[in-house]
């Protein structure tokens, strides 16, 4: 993925680990925990804590942490994906904290039913974890499978999410 140069990022302390967050102008576009698969060179951008929209994605997401937060309200850019990639994370949208669905529910909603190990692809390139919520979905048998920032916190996110 080729993101804007524009961008500047910051740091985020989170119950699993640090984070990264990067938006441009006016959207965010990267959400990720430090070291997961398919991170983008966070070197390239400079750090900005007074950024209007990572300071909003900074607050939310400690709110989402502390469980105050169920759902986000944050601009997201997500351009630099292909546009199949661009309808799977759409998709991943429609899946309600506390829900999951299945990869092959998440290719049937992006129009490619028979594209279960693309949308695979697809939701581990995922730029905007957890607001993006790739973490909620499984196994067509409901069994846990990988997630970019481990299974270790898609657990722990999914445990977050779990009603009471």
């Amino acid at each position: 993925m080729k993101f804007s140069p524009n961008a500047v990022r910051c740091s985020l302390s989170s119950p699993w680990g640090a984070m990264t967050l990067a938006a441009h102008d006016s959207a965010l576009l990267w959400v990720g925990f430090d070291g997961q698969k398919h991170q983008p060179d966070l070197c390239a951008w400079p750090l900005s804590n007074a950024h209007p929209v990572l300071q909003g994605a900074c607050t939310q997401l400690q709110q989402y942490f502390a469980s105050e937060r169920r759902t986000f309200d944050l601009p997201c850019d997500v351009s630099a994906g292909t546009p199949f990639q661009q309808r799977v994370w759409h998709s991943l949208q429609s899946i309600a904290s506390g829900s999951t669905r299945s990869y092959a529910s998440i290719a049937l909603a992006s129009g490619q039913p028979r594209a279960v190990r693309a949308v695979g692809g697809a939701i581990g390139r995922n730029p905007i974890s957890i607001i993006i919520p790739c973490h909620r979905v499984v196994g067509s048998n409901g069994t846990l499978t990988g997630y970019a920032g481990g299974i270790d916190r898609k657990i722990a996110l999914l445990q977050l999410e779990s009603p009471i």
